[in-house]
């Protein structure tokens, strides 16, 4: 028996979930077939189909960072065979996601950018240059610890062919570990994959189990790929994460924590790489201090940047840096900074909304939040609100 507890000031809720083995199939079905992961996504809420609002900011069209323009986003998923682990071979449970902040990013029309290391226990590809120029010139890539270097190569190799008189290339690769789930070992991300991610990244974008988010897991929970985004004046500010971190009973869901009196995953905690894009005119040295907000959203989930965690923020704009002569004034930077904070803690949690059960290498099984647990979640969040518009009517009175 597992039994979860969401408390708040104001009541405490206890819900008891029994038989956790016999869940339905939504919630323990390992992908074989194609088409299958997208109807297990599309049974799964996000927390806005659940009545969660998550912040005071309104969000946009999609409430993803491809409300942003001309930004696109595309995955590839690797789901294959299952049973005992043999490296090099499988089970495989990874894949890869290109962020594409425009068309035609290149060495010649570079974009602002700025990175923030809340720890440091990472392998990202990409950043040294970010840090000394403040400029990115590629897309950006997400995957797993082990296949950055091959990945790196492959997003160099599209750029060449994109651009064939390029002679310098500053590739940007992020990564989380997958090892849990995934045939680490075996660097089954290919030359294919990344182009294929590259080549048909689009509007629509897909979060939970999918692209480089297949293997990883948050709070003892399976979660993924997460997105949100916020409007700020006439300007968009969005996120994605890759979410791989948090130990179990840490986790807060609009400030309600979500107590578990059961270890759910015996995998230590792990990273979340925080990709935080807007098409306001900011500086390299303004999207710095953006980036360093992406740790308080972080915090407000209940991360808390462990010894072993690779948390890492990299903040851009789609105006290029040779276009951006119009800056955004500071006394504005403010509603950027809490754009930043919610977009980045409701991608964290719609990461974790919109991930199934995945059983991977081993038997090794990162199980989905079941989704009547959701439905309580969201009773309590939306009972404690309906309270503190009691109490804000009882002080207007005095």
């Amino acid at each position: 028996m597992f039994v979860f507890k969401f408390q708040s000031c104001y009541n405490t809720y206890r819900v008891k979930i029994q038989q956790w083995m016999c869940q339905k199939p939504l919630n323990r079905v390992i992908v074989k077939k194609h088409g299958e992961e997208k109807e297990l996504m599309e049974n799964r809420p996000r927390a806005r189909e659940l009545g969660i609002e998550i912040g005071i900011m309104p969000t946009g069209e999609s409430n993803s960072i491809c409300d942003i323009p001309g930004l696109k986003v595309g995955h590839v998923t690797l789901m294959q065979d299952d049973g005992k682990l043999t490296k090099g071979k499988g089970p495989i449970r990874t894949g890869v996601t290109a962020i594409v902040p425009a068309d035609d990013i290149s060495p010649d029309k570079k974009f602002p950018a700025a990175l923030d290391v809340i720890n440091g226990f990472g392998k990202s590809v990409g950043t040294v240059q970010i840090n000394e120029l403040g400029e990115i010139e590629t897309p950006i890539l997400l995957t797993n610890t082990l296949n950055v270097g091959k990945v790196s190569q492959h997003l160099v190799e599209w750029m060449i062919e994109k651009y064939p008189d390029v002679s310098s290339v500053n590739p940007v690769v992020m990564e989380c570990n997958d090892s849990y789930l995934n045939d680490i070992w075996g660097m089954h991300v290919s030359r294919k994959h990344v182009f294929e991610a590259l080549n048909t990244a689009g509007k629509n974008i897909s979060e939970g189990c999918v692209g480089a988010g297949t293997g990883m897991q948050s709070f003892g929970f399976k979660s993924g790929i997460g997105t949100a985004s916020r409007k700020v004046n006439n300007y968009i500010l969005g996120a994605i994460v890759l979410n791989n971190m948090g130990a179990s009973g840490d986790l807060r869901v609009d400030g309600i924590p979500v107590k578990m009196l059961k270890k759910q995953s015996k995998e230590p905690p792990g990273s979340i790489i925080m990709i935080i894009g807007t098409d306001a005119p900011l500086t390299s040295g303004s999207l710095k201090r953006v980036a360093r907000r992406a740790g308080f959203g972080l915090a407000r989930t209940g991360g808390m940047a462990s010894h072993g965690s690779g948390d890492i923020a990299l903040a851009f704009s789609t105006v290029p840096a040779i276009e951006s002569d119009v800056r955004v004034a500071e006394k504005y930077i403010n509603e950027f900074f809490r754009a930043c904070i919610e977009s980045v803690e409701e991608a964290i949690i719609n990461s974790l909304f919109r991930a199934y059960t995945v059983v991977g290498r081993d038997g090794n099984t990162a199980k989905a939040i079941p989704l009547d647990v959701l439905n309580d979640l969201s009773k309590a969040i939306n009972n404690r609100e309906d309270l503190q518009c009691q109490r804000t009517n009882i002080v207007r009175r005095l």
